[in-house]
């Protein structure tokens, strides 16, 4: 019985399945391009002469595990099909791995085995790496390694556990073997009821369960709600892990369940907690990438510019007000990316994301993002962060705090250029969606961290690259009338034959 899945690490929970595919892709890596002039010479193919040492293998193996993460390709390869396994892997090492790549040998030129031998390790390296990938997914979603889960609880909260369940959760390793009631109202199919245990020890080892997961839609004895403790902490006590419904949305879909949350866990869960040292070391984060991140991108900041205003003229820029941090409002900067006359009554508007307003720069530099170069200004002067949930309209905050309990929670951290909503889900123009991006909003504020940010900050390479969406629901409307991302895939209308060391040789 495979109980113990994951590791704690600052709060976040690491997946130890796919942390340990990540160490063994990392030797892989690393040992193929240690030994890449001895494989060269076995299969009988010309190279040149190939400098190895420990630092070289190591920023090969880092730069490519970089790659794969920025793309995603841990927790998405469990979801995905064997051809867009493929297609994440080659960009993963191709093209970010090949821009990585020749960025570290600029700086380090000591390092470069040149292109003919990057190349041929490159091909090894994914045929490898893909094979590895496929045995893992099979290994690790055996029935002799996937966790076995019983769901105390049949009612809508349950109801809506089980739907994530068929979504999201049956291909990261886990089984939910049923629900056991609480009282006679159940909101859960017929097939997926278990009746209520006489022993519940005896039933989790006879069933190998290895969790039970507590999602009550009413606890009170007064009102049908009935909790066997005993029997809980006694299958606590023998090993078997009991969990919150909230905790386990918490750690499997790194997002808090909006219906399951109360004002409780937010006042006493961990997390939600000030750190003077964590808010220095974030500000001296934001500063230093800001400032490198506006030296870097100063000739595409110039260059957007100058096709904003030879197509559409003055004004180049586009505000608008925001709510920050507590509630503050401030003044968001962008490239304007709509006509001048897109909200010519004052009036905020919900635009779509083939909206006819958008001009033609205006698509392509929504679908690079490069229309939210000038919210650097916004970071340096300290009303946003990097990283941080999306800021909203006041129009819109003051409709959803109406409509969305705890909707104000989104304000205890500074608002980002990038966030954990927007990797997680996709665009869209409803109350419905505000709420879903909230779920994911409320998990970044209450767990939020350098590390976290980090791991935010290069996977939205993904989002940059791919126009990364997860469903069909990318096409779905945006409350923000100028300030809409689009969602265009970038690599669509890249040649694969770039310049880059990699792509040659391929």
């Amino acid at each position: 019985m495979f109980s113990v899945s994951y590791i704690r690490f600052r709060k976040h929970y690491l997946h130890i399945p796919y942390l340990v595919l990540a160490v063994l892709e990392f030797g892989v890596l690393f040992g193929i391009f240690s030994l890449l002039t001895v494989f060269l010479a076995m299969v009988g193919i010309d190279h040149a002469p190939m400098h190895t040492d420990m630092v070289a293998a190591f920023l090969f193996a880092i730069t490519l595990s970089c790659g794969t993460l920025a793309m995603g390709g841990y927790l998405a390869m469990a979801k995905e099909t064997l051809s867009l396994l493929l297609f994440r892997t080659l960009i993963a090492y191709c093209f970010v791995g090949g821009i990585g790549l020749t960025l570290v040998y600029g700086v380090l030129p000591q390092a470069d085995p040149g292109s003919a031998n990057l190349f041929w390790a490159v091909l090894l390296a994914s045929m490898v790496i893909i094979l590895m990938r496929l045995i893992f997914l099979r290994v690790v979603d055996s029935e002799q390694l996937v966790r076995r889960v019983v769901v105390f609880g049949a009612g809508d909260f349950a109801a809506s556990l089980l739907d994530e369940y068929q979504r999201n959760m049956r291909k990261l390793g886990i089984r939910i073997i049923g629900c056991i009631p609480e009282n006679a109202h159940s909101s859960v199919a017929e097939d997926q009821l278990l009746p209520a245990p006489y022993d519940f020890y005896q039933f989790c080892k006879e069933n190998k369960v290895s969790e039970i997961v507590v999602a009550q839609q009413e606890r009170r004895r007064t009102e049908g709600g009935w909790l066997p403790v005993p029997e809980l902490m006694e299958c606590k006590l023998r090993g078997i892990a009991v969990t919150n419904g909230v905790d386990f949305y918490e750690r499997e879909l790194k997002k808090a369940k909006l219906d399951m949350v109360h004002p409780s866990w937010i006042v006493f869960s961990e997390g939600f907690k000030a750190s003077k040292s964590r808010n220095f070391a974030k500000r001296f984060v934001d500063l230093a990438l800001s400032l490198a991140l506006l030296v870097v991108m100063f000739p595409f900041i110039i260059l957007t510019a100058m096709a904003v205003f030879l197509e559409t003229g003055r004004p180049i820029l586009y505000s608008q007000k925001r709510v920050g941090m507590l509630g503050k409002e401030f003044r968001i900067y962008k490239f304007r990316s709509m006509r001048q006359d897109a909200e010519k009554d004052g009036k905020a508007r919900w635009a779509s994301a083939n909206d006819n307003r958008v001009t033609r720069v205006g698509a392509f530099i929504r679908n690079t993002r490069l229309d939210e170069l000038p919210q650097i200004y916004n970071v340096i002067k300290g009303e946003m962060s990097i990283v941080g949930p999306r800021p909203e309209r006041p129009e819109f905050v003051s409709e959803l705090k109406e409509k969305i309990p705890f909707y104000d929670t989104r304000h205890y951290v500074k608002p980002g250029l990038m966030g954990w909503a927007q990797l997680k889900y996709p665009y869209g123009a409803s109350v419905e969606d505000a709420k879903g991006k909230l779920e994911y909003d409320l998990y970044y504020s209450k767990n939020h961290s350098l590390l976290m940010d980090f791991l935010i900050m290069i996977q939205t390479v993904e989002v940059v690259l791919l126009g990364r969406a997860l469903d069909n629901k990318q096409h779905k409307n945006s409350r923000d009338s100028e300030g809409v991302h689009g969602n265009g895939h970038f690599l669509a209308n890249v040649d694969f034959g770039f310049s880059g060391r990699i792509a040659g040789g391929l």
